[in-house]
C-alpha cells in the first residue's frame, strides 16, 4: 500500500477582481484608512526588518523590479514593471503582484496582485508622510500628473487629511477629464482644472507629483515653490526619471523611505552624496522632527519601498480572511516523501479514477 502524500500547503490566491471586491465590501475610505495604519504601524517597526534597495533590471522603455523585505517571521516580495509608453498599446504602465511567505518554513501563504493595490499603497503612504510634515490645517493640494494613480492620491488626501480642494494639471487634459469624471460627485471635493502648473500650485498647502515618464523633468521648480507647502514628489523613481529641479529639494528638509535606495533612483539623484535627509520613519517614531515651522518647505522624495508592499500584503491577508475572499492555489506538491520530489512525476502518468453515470 502506497503511503497517503502529505496534504498541500494551499497558498491563497487574490486575484484583481478580488481586491477590487474587497475595496467595495470594506469601502475606500477605510481601506485607505487601514492602509495608512497598517504602513505606519510597520515603520515603527523598521529596525525589525532585513532592508534592502529593491533589484531593477532598466531596459530604454521601463524598468522591471524586484522588492524584498523580510522581519523574523514573513518575508515579502514585489514584481513591479514601470514602462509609460505601455498606456499606446493599452496595457498599464504599472503591473505588479507579490508573495507573503512564512520565514520559519518558506511556505508561500499569500500571492496577490498589486497592480491596484500599488496605487492604494501608494496614496496611502503619501498621507502617511503628509500627516507627519504638511502643516495640520491643509486644505488645498495640487495633483500634477492625472493618470492612473492619481484617483487613489486625491482620495486618500481628501478622506484622511481632510484636502477639500485639488487644483489639476496633465500635460494629456483627457486625463484630467478622466480623473474629473471618475471623482464626480464627492461629497465636500472641489476639483479645478488648470492650464498650467504654475496655475495649479499657486496657493497649495500640498504638492503631489505623479507623472509617469521616464525622463529627468522638472515639474517644480523653485519659483513655484511658497513658504510652508509640503511637496510630496512620487513620480521619481528610478535613475534618470525626476521630477523636481535640484533647487526644490535645496531649499526643503527632505525626508525619504530608504536612503540607499532614494540616493539612486529619487530625485535626491541629483545631489551629492553628503546632501543631509532624513528617513521618515525617524520622524514617525519621534526621534527626530519633522516640520519645525509654518514657512518651513518640506519634501517627500517617495520612491516606493519594499516596507509598503509588505504592509499592503499584511492587510489583505487580513481583511481577505474576515471578508471570505480569494481561492485555495496548489502552488506546492503534495507528496509522499517530501524528498521523493521525482515520485510526483510518476503519479502524473498513473491512471486516474473515471466516474460513470449511470443511466436513470
Amino acid at each position: 500500500m502506497k503511503p497517503a502524500a502529505f496534504p498541500a500547503l494551499p497558498t491563497l490566491f487574490l486575484s484583481a477582481q478580488d481586491v477590487a471586491t474587497l475595496v467595495h465590501r470594506l469601502g475606500l475610505p477605510a481601506t485607505l484608512d487601514r492602509l495608512a495604519g497598517t504602513l505606519h504601524a510597520d515603520y515603527l517597526r523598521w529596525p525589525s526588518f532585513d532592508k534592502s534597495a529593491r533589484v531593477a533590471n532598466h531596459s530604454t522603455d521601463g524598468v522591471i523590479e524586484l522588492m524584498p523585505i523580510a522581519d523574523d517571521a514573513t518575508y515579502a516580495f514585489k514584481y513591479v514593471n514601470g514602462h509609460p509608453k505601455n498606456t499606446r498599446s493599452g496595457l498599464p504602465t504599472v503591473m505588479a503582484f507579490g508573495v507573503l511567505a512564512d520565514v520559519a518554513t518558506g511556505v508561500p501563504v499569500l500571492l496577490s496582485e498589486l497592480t491596484l493595490t500599488t496605487a492604494l499603497r501608494t496614496a496611502a503612504m503619501s498621507v502617511v508622510a503628509a500627516r507627519a510634515l504638511a502643516r495640520p490645517e491643509s486644505r488645498r493640494m495640487a495633483l500634477i500628473g492625472n493618470g492612473a494613480q492619481s484617483e487613489f492620491q486625491a482620495l486618500a488626501f481628501h478622506h484622511l487629511m481632510g484636502i477639500d480642494e485639488i487644483r489639476l494639471y496633465d500635460t494629456d487634459s483627457a486625463a484630467t477629464r478622466k480623473l474629473i469624471g471618475n471623482l464626480a460627485g464627492q461629497p465636500g471635493l472641489r476639483l479645478i482644472a488648470c492650464d498650467s502648473i504654475a496655475q495649479a500650485v499657486r496657493g497649495a498647502d500640498i504638492v503631489t507629483t505623479v507623472t509617469a515618464d521616464k525622463t529627468n523633468a522638472t515639474i517644480l521648480t523653485p519659483e513655484m515653490v511658497e513658504p510652508g507647502m509640503h511637496i510630496n514628489g512620487v513620480g521619481g523613481d528610478c535613475p534618470g526619471k525626476t521630477e523636481l529641479h535640484p533647487d526644490v529639494l535645496r531649499m526643503a528638509a527632505v525626508f525619504v523611505e530608504y536612503e540607499p535606495q532614494t540616493r539612486v533612483e529619487g530625485d535626491l539623484q541629483h545631489l551629492p552624496a553628503d546632501f543631509a535627509v532624513t528617513e521618515l520613519w525617524h520622524v514617525l517614531a519621534g526621534h527626530t522632527p519633522g516640520r519645525t515651522d509654518a514657512a518651513q518647505v518640506t519634501l517627500f522624495d517617495s520612491v516606493g519601498f519594499a516596507l509598503e508592499d509588505y504592509s499592503a500584503l499584511r492587510f489583505l491577508r487580513e481583511a481577505a480572511g474576515e471578508l471570505g475572499l480569494g481561492q485555495a492555489l496548489p502552488l506546492i506538491p503534495a507528496l509522499a516523501d517530501p524528498k521523493d520530489l521525482f515520485g510526483l512525476l510518476h503519479r502524473a502518468a498513473e491512471p486516474r479514477p473515471v466516474a460513470l453515470a449511470l443511466a436513470a
